[in-house]
């Protein structure tokens, strides 16, 4: 980790682990020169970039030097009306109307560490010695607006974490309308996009595409980082794999409207932009006011998509989630859900847990239905105070039955949203978003509170921390059920209008910050309809997410996986939910949905006092093996074996601790194959040098006493032959069948 700057040359080399980061001061424009594997520093880096005159039509700031035109110069932070005709990073509107402004080289700074960002999330360092951050100032003289462009390299991650700060030292007011986090040129289009898209219980499904002439552009108008598309986008070589090939991965850590786009222009130069969607978006700077954009996580990789991934597994896992339970492993769960809906009172809950106790289970989770009259969902939302016609000891009752089964208690909420058929609504019918005087579009019985009005989030500070305070609760799942409509406020002014959206994010984070202050022992999850959001954002704040409300063990293979190029296991809830899934309405095995389940926070989802009493047993065995392997899934790394998305679907990864001692692999066949070729699966990051005995998980029938048994007759493999030879897996029997194993290394 360091960062040269060559001040005669105007150049700045960023190297961050096993990579480096550089561009060059160009007549007062910082001009990208360079992003992949680690270089030496060296004087000639200097002269890595080459000028050339184009014709009229690209044209000169510099009337005597015509090699130098923004329309070609590969830029830091472009901006356009200047002679760039591509994507800006940012665009102004001055007081005049005019949006004419010229952002140019001020002069640097360089910090050890890594300043935190105010009022937004962010990977962090815990001490100055892991991180450098560069500030880099560029001003427009005629608008007095100034730009500190923030890059902050890793010691121990390939890592860059880049967003822009805006001040305002001019005299007149004006307005951001688009404010990237980061913007990188690249020095051609010989590359493909990967991103992650879907819709409702189909979540971050993996899209791969070529790049050509012209513009790919992701993004969010939802109010949320969104189902349907991840803040997050990777250009990849062509040739690049799972495990070999150069890598560049771009994900913001923001909770509302994103944009990820990249541009392929007429001489074959990509450009990539991120960061909060310009649609409707505008923000007035008066003077002496500053604004800063999300931040965007850049992570190079000469190891394919595989490399990529596990670098921003370890870095949000230790460096952007935070609290008591970072570290720490999660608990085994049971939530009532689909269990109960909204039909259930204390007497039913307290069966359900009777039932989970022996088993090993560690918390109950109390779902939606227990405040307000709500007996649906067109109610109460809002009105956080018990029900206490179904529960008349309240939660403290409750909590104290749970507890007596030596289990933990936790609760869902839904803090954001407001039901027109409630008592608050009734109070403050202006508190959610609307536009005066036009329709207030419903979702599921449900209207937005308006977050970005401070009354409200104060309301729900001091409602919820009540509520949070009522009863011995140490787990909290937190749900968002739609998307936002009518995005304005009643507080704020015609000139501010445009703010709402991301006001409303803001006033998210800061409620979110003052929560998980106040109540550190609670372990936070956060849900939007399952999965739609799912973002860095949100896990700055609560380390895990409900990773889809599709349960199904097979829809899972695909939406944990994609979930996987980015997000650490450690994120992710899976849960064992009832057959026929309520989703998809297909049938597999309690094996099958155990072993999918325990990629993730591993739980349970249905009616436990309804199971059969070898499902009971084995369910009971589950959980054992679990808690044996859960430290190694939650915390190892995470190797990706079979993509469901390629194939007949079978899908395998992996989980290996920090010393290669440990491993465990699962495997999931969809469909039976007849007469069907002998396969073996290659294992991936183990010792070549080591010695691995091999211990499978229960059986398909469930016979087994022990949660793992001894394997191929207890005969140990090198990490050699288990890597470039494998496992013989071809002898499963049926559609939807899984094996896990788990490996120990042996002297």
């Amino acid at each position: 980790m360091n960062i040269h700057v060559d001040e005669t040359l105007g150049l700045f080399h960023l190297q961050s682990k096993d990579s480096s980061y550089l561009f060059q001061i160009i007549e007062g424009y910082p001009a990208h020169l360079y992003w992949g594997a680690q270089l030496n520093h060296d004087a000639s880096l200097g002269h890595i970039l080459e000028l050339r005159e184009r014709c009229s039509f690209s044209p000169n700031p510099i009337p005597a030097n015509r090699t130098i035109s923004l329309d070609t110069l590969p830029q830091e932070y472009p901006q356009f009306g200047t002679s760039d005709f591509r994507q800006p990073a940012y665009q102004v509107k001055l007081e005049d109307g005019s949006r004419i402004t010229e952002l140019k080289y001020s002069g640097y700074r360089i910090v050890p560490g890594k300043p935190k960002l105010t009022g937004l999330p962010a990977v962090y360092a815990e001490t100055d010695e892991e991180a450098t951050t560069l500030h880099l100032y560029l001003k427009d003289d005629y608008s007095g607006l100034k730009a500190t462009l923030l890059y902050t390299v890793f010691a121990n991650h390939s890592a860059i974490a880049r967003s822009t700060l805006f001040e305002h030292e001019g005299k007149a007011a004006l307005h951001l309308e688009e404010a990237m986090s980061a913007s990188v040129d690249f020095s051609d289009s010989e590359y493909e996009a990967l991103y992650l898209s879907g819709a409702w219980v189909r979540e971050r499904h993996i899209q791969r595409k070529e790049l050509g002439p012209g513009a790919l552009r992701l993004d969010s108008r939802r109010g949320s980082s969104s189902h349907q598309m991840n803040p997050f986008l990777a250009l990849l070589r062509p040739d690049a794999t799972e495990d070999l090939g150069d890598v560049y991965g771009f994900s913001l850590v923001y909770s509302g409207n994103f944009v990820a786009q990249a541009e392929v222009e007429q001489f074959g130069q990509t450009r990539v932009s991120i960061g909060i969607n310009p649609f409707d978006f505008s923000w007035q700077l008066a003077p002496g006011e500053s604004f800063q954009t999300p931040e965007v996580v850049m992570v190079y990789s000469g190891q394919g998509l595989g490399g990529m991934s596990r670098t921003y597994h370890r870095l949000y896992r230790t460096r952007l989630c935070r609290g008591n339970f970072r570290d720490e492993v999660r608990p085994i769960l049971i939530n009532n859900w689909e269990a109960t809906y909204f039909n259930f009172d204390a007497d039913k809950i307290e069966a359900i847990a009777k039932e989970a106790s022996p088993l090993g289970i560690e918390l109950f989770v109390l779902d939606d239905g227990w405040f307000g009259k709500r007996d649906n969902d067109d109610s109460s939302l809002g009105d956080w105070f018990e029900d206490r016609r179904k529960l008349p000891g309240g939660l403290a009752d409750l909590a104290k039955r749970v507890n007596d089964k030596g289990m933990q208690f936790g609760l869902w909420v839904e803090p954001e949203m407001i039901s027109p058929e409630s008592e608050l609504y009734r109070k403050h019918p202006d508190w959610c978003l609307h536009a005066e005087g036009r329709r207030r579009t419903e979702a599921r019985s449900q209207l937005v509170l308006d977050l970005s009005r401070k009354e409200v989030c104060d309301y729900l500070f001091d409602t919820l921390s009540a509520v949070f305070s009522s009863a011995p609760i140490t787990y909290v799942k937190w749900d968002m059920n739609r998307n936002m409509t009518e995005v304005a406020s009643a507080s704020a002014s015609r000139e501010r209008q445009q703010e709402t959206a991301h006001r409303y994010i803001l006033g998210l984070y800061d409620l979110l910050e003052r929560l998980i202050t106040s109540f550190p022992h609670i372990l936070f999850e956060s849900c939007s309809g399952g999965g739609g959001r799912f973002d860095p954002g949100m896990l700055h704040y609560m380390p895990q997410t409900w990773t889809s409300d599709d349960t199904d063990a097979i829809e899972r293979l695909a939406i944990q996986y994609g979930t996987s190029i980015v997000y650490p296991v450690s994120t992710m809830g899976a849960h064992v939910s009832n057959v026929p899934n309520h989703q998809v309405h297909r049938t597999t095995s309690l094996t099958m949905r155990g072993d999918v389940a325990m990629s993730g926070n591993f739980g349970y989802e249905l009616d436990l006092t309804a199971l059969s009493a070898e499902d009971k047993a084995l369910a009971a065995r589950q959980v054992a093996q679990y808690k044996e392997i859960r430290s190694l899934v939650q915390q190892g790394d995470m190797h990706r074996l079979l993509s469901p998305f390629e194939g007949r679907g079978n899908t395998a990864w992996m989980f290996v601790n920090e010393d290669q001692s440990e491993a465990f692999v699962a495997f999931f066949r969809v469909l039976a194959e007849a007469n069907g070729p002998i396969r073996r699966l290659k294992l991936k990051g183990l010792d070549p040098n080591k010695k691995y005995r091999l211990e499978s998980g229960t059986d398909a029938a469930g016979n087994e006493t022990s949660p793992f048994r001894q394997a191929f007759g207890g005969q140990s493999f090198g990490g050699d032959q288990l890597m470039r030879i494998g496992l013989v897996i071809s002898d499963l029997q049926g559609d939807f069948a899984s094996q896990t194993f788990r490996l120990r290394t042996v002297e």
